[in-house]
Order: structure tokens, then sequence, then C-alpha cells
């Protein structure tokens, strides 16, 4: 069975709608969150700046229901594939990926 590579610290986690393939977001995920996330089927995070364990949707009902994990091949980051109920940005957006960079006039 393939097990994510803790050794390296927290797992770098991207979250992605399992229907529309969107990036939904990307948080970070310790031994117990992601222990959580396989015993729940809902998705479970380190919060590197609250210093706890969070459950994504907690506060705001917008859980994510887990239809797949995949490691890649360093078994450092992790691939979430979900279902959303809800946005899963606290901003309200779908995303939290909708800030365009304009790449025309960036800085050399």
């Amino acid at each position: 069975m393939n097990y994510p590579n803790f050794k390296k610290g927290l797992l770098t986690t991207v979250v992605i709608d399992s229907s529309s393939r969107e990036v939904l977001m990307v948080a970070w995920m310790n031994e117990e969150s992601y222990r959580k996330t396989l015993s729940t089927e809902q998705t479970w995070f380190w919060s590197r700046s609250r210093q706890k364990l969070w459950h994504k949707g907690e506060e705001s009902g917008h859980t994510q229901k887990v239809n797949k994990m995949t490691l890649d091949c360093d078994k450092d980051t992790l691939l979430v594939e979900v279902t959303p109920n809800g946005p899963a940005c606290h901003t309200g957006q779908t995303s939290c990926f909708f800030n365009k960079v304009d790449l025309k006039n960036r800085r050399n």
C-alpha cells in the first residue's frame, strides 16, 4: 500500500473538483489529518497559521467528500479529488485560484 512520506514534514495537498477537474485549493496535511480524511471520507487539514487540525467546512458547512486520493512519485504531495458541498474558498469563490496574474506587465 502506498503511504505518504511524513518524514519531510507536512504534505502539500492539492484539492480538485472530481467533476470539473478545477483546482479548488491547496492546503497541508499532517499524519493525523491524513488519517482523519481516510476514516471520514471528508477533507481534514493542518492549519499552519492556527497550528491546529481543521475539518474543511467546520464553520461554513462547505465540506468536501473525498472520492480519490493519489500520491506523487516522492509520496510527499497529495492530490485529492472531491465533491464539494459549496465553495472551497473562504472568500465565497468556488476556487481559491481567482487572482489572475498579468504576464504582459511583469517585472524582470
